[in-house]
């Protein structure tokens, strides 16, 4: 019964057979055959490689993230500019601001011909002034030679006697009249570095909202809910010329990932592979004018990697554009192209980074093909191939039989 339900179903035998006796052997097969392994073998090859290959697939959503900070990673030079003269503040739009600040930021002192200064380096967790002040005797209380008292009613440094001066509305242009600056020796400190450039290296972390980094010269103070510039010591008449032109080496803006280290380096990779650069990597801008001003209007533009293996890397990218200014023609100026300009603001020399925050979230995944789609690809290509070079085949043959009869 079994035997006769098997030999039943050879009617639907896809596969039929001829005996060996009744195969013709040619040398067109042949050649043929050896054509189609070479072909199979090369679009098999092709598929494996493309298999390897990784995609980056690219989707945009809207950016959900609430209450996040960033960090700014900066490396700027100003090879005219001596570091006592450097302030790096932030200011953004939640009315939070970080006035000169030094926790994060390293200045290093550069000579003339652009070189550190050995032994210049510090983050100023403990600068000069404090080193003055410790030999000071504990009850020690100093003048403010009628400035805005601070709530301690004192002012033991020169610094804190300047910011009193600012704070009164009154300028600083004479510190060798005043007991601890002339201590400090801040006129002679003015002097020996009056020649020097400064290089800034560091963080600032800043909220993620839109808001202004901006290096600019002496020390920015708020007073009646304004910010106020002391710029006397840039701006005064020593015989040395101070100007803003300046190196960005680096400005990127970092995730907290970006402080892990293997986050980090798959991160810097992954950029490096997708053309992601710094747009304002290695940008110069000179002049010869101390009253110049440099705006940088930055769009960023937050960022998730999701790598083969499934990490998700959170990062952020942007966009720069430029404009300068001489803020020495007050509100009204001239392009190169001779078109009239009215600034409704007057400026302060120095450089800003303006940035805003984009409420797009770019997603770049990197992708494979699944083994299945190899698999299927591959039988295809084998598949393929076989039924074309079998009926190119059939048809050389059955055209050659044709003509030798004739």
């Amino acid at each position: 019964m079994a035997k006769g339900l098997f030999a039943n179903l050879k009617g639907v035998d896809a596969f039929g057979k001829t005996t060996d006796d009744v195969k013709i052997k040619t040398r067109t097969g042949a050649f043929l055959t050896l054509v189609s392994a070479a072909i199979i073998l090369s679009f098999t090859l092709m598929e494996f490689i493309d298999y390897l290959r990784i995609y980056t697939d690219t989707s945009l959503l809207v950016d959900r993230s609430r209450g996040e900070k960033l960090s700014m990673r900066m490396n700027v030079t100003f090879p005219k500019v001596p570091c006592y003269l450097v302030s790096v503040d932030v200011m953004d739009i939640s009315g939070e601001a970080q006035r000169d600040i030094s926790h994060s930021i390293r200045k290093m002192r550069l000579d003339s011909s652009g070189k550190e200064i050995r032994g210049s380096r510090s983050t100023q967790l403990k600068n000069e002034v404090e080193r003055y002040t410790d030999d000071l005797p504990s009850d020690y209380c100093g003048s403010c030679y009628g400035g805005l008292e601070p709530a301690s009613g004192c002012c033991n440094n020169c610094e804190e006697v300047r910011t009193a001066y600012v704070n009164k509305g009154w300028s600083f242009t004479n510190p060798d009249s005043i007991e601890q600056c002339k201590r400090e020796g801040w006129a002679t400190k003015l002097k020996e570095q009056a020649n020097e450039g400064c290089s800034v290296v560091g963080r600032v972390r800043v909220n993620k909202v839109a808001g202004n980094i901006h290096l600019s010269p002496g020390r920015s103070f708020q007073s009646s809910a304004r910010d106020i510039y002391e710029l006397v010591p840039y701006l005064r008449d020593d015989g040395n010329k101070h100007d803003y032109s300046h190196t960005i080496h680096e400005l990127t803006f970092e995730n907290d990932d970006d402080y892990n280290y293997r986050k980090a380096k798959v991160t810097k990779e992954m950029r490096q592979r997708l053309g992601l650069d710094d747009p304002l990597k290695d940008t110069s801008r000179t002049t010869t004018k101390s009253q110049y001003m440099y705006q940088y209007f930055l769009k960023v533009v937050s960022t998730h990697f999701r790598t083969i293996d499934g990490q998700v890397l959170k990062s952020h990218q942007y966009s720069a554009t430029h404009f300068e200014r001489d803020i020495a023609e007050g509100g009204h100026g001239d392009t190169p192209q001779g078109v009239y300009l009215q600034h409704g603001a007057s400026g302060v020399p120095g450089v800003f980074f303006n940035f805003e925050i984009s409420p797009i979230l770019v997603v770049l995944t990197d992708t494979r093909q699944s083994f299945a789609h190899f698999i299927t690809s591959t039988c295809a290509i084998i598949g393929g191939v076989l039924t074309v070079a079998s009926l190119f085949d059939s048809m050389l043959f059955a055209t050659t039989r044709a003509l030798k009869k004739h």
